[in-house]
């Protein structure tokens, strides 16, 4: 199919972008890599009446480093962010995580502050966002304002974001000095979406594990942070039983769904199998930054 009709708006500046929103009525949509909103306006699942296109805004294709985080800005592509320098020497499991993301076409055009705006469940971006404590900055006509990634994504497709807002850039906070990481990930072909993802950081002190981080995708509704399964490790041996013990109350906690590529049954068997391996991949890692001291 085709899309429906609708006025196209390029936008010169932000403030040009969440003009034209406002001015759509709530029924505007933001145009980046549109990777995912391409297909769902010629399908007809969203047929908006203006498309604001922000690709000729200047200063938004930039990865930088200010005061302990990554800035990405809403034009960063995701091939980009698989192959910047920064991200590879400060944020190495978001390095791991972008070769996974889709296939090379898709990596061309896609941004990854896009796939967070999206929120599909099974995509890296919002998980990677959710683990690393991200923070989302959002313009609209009323100024400017930030929300944490926790508050961000709400569900399914679905965030916090207003009709007439927009994002225009992630903070992605940097792990310490030290910290080990792990991203596991299973789909039925490489590129497809997961069935099931994990990632996790961990620091290692006196032999024990210390600032553990998790996230999981494709196993909800959307990217899930384990608190109580990050709260439970620390201060703990890095031991195959913790480890097993953690997969087990991560398999309890979780609901996933059916469909057709996976049973909710299998899904958390994949969970658990998954948290096995990059809770142990991270606390390996950690020991090899900290001379690999138990």
């Amino acid at each position: 199919m085709k899309p429906a009709r609708f006025d196209y708006v390029r936008a010169e500046s932000i403030a040009h972008a969440v003009e034209a929103l406002a001015g759509a009525g709530g029924d505007g949509k933001v145009l980046a890599g549109g990777q995912s909103l391409m297909p769902m306006m010629n399908f007809r699942l969203v047929k908006p009446s203006v498309l604001v296109d922000i690709n000729r805004i200047p200063g938004l294709a930039r990865i930088t480093h200010e005061a302990g985080v990554l800035r990405l800005g809403a034009l960063v592509r995701h091939r980009m962010t698989a192959e910047d320098g920064l991200v590879a020497r400060h944020i190495p499991v978001l390095h791991a995580a972008m070769k996974h993301v889709a296939h090379l076409t898709v990596r061309n055009r896609g941004t990854f502050c896009g796939s967070v705006c999206h929120a599909d469940p099974a995509a890296e971006m919002p998980m990677m966002t959710l683990l690393l404590d991200g923070t989302v900055h959002i313009a609209s006509p009323r100024g400017d304002r930030t929300m944490a990634a926790r508050d961000f994504l709400v569900g399914s497709l679905s965030t916090a974001l207003e009709l007439d807002e927009m994002v225009v850039a992630v903070d992605l906070a940097i792990p310490e000095d030290g910290t080990g990481w792990a991203f596991e990930e299973f789909s039925r072909r490489h590129g497809d979406y997961a069935l099931a993802a994990i990632a996790v950081l961990m620091a290692r002190a006196d032999g024990r594990m210390r600032n553990v981080r998790i996230a999981m995708m494709g196993i909800a509704d959307t990217a899930v942070r384990f608190a109580d399964v990050e709260t439970a490790l620390e201060g703990r041996e890095g031991t195959p039983a913790a480890f097993d013990e953690a997969a087990g109350v991560l398999q309890a906690a979780i609901q996933p769904n059916s469909d057709l590529n996976a049973s909710a049954d299998y899904r958390r068997h994949l969970a658990g199998a998954l948290a096995r391996r990059a809770l142990a991949e991270a606390w390996q890692r950690a020991g090899e930054t900290t001379g690999g001291t138990a």
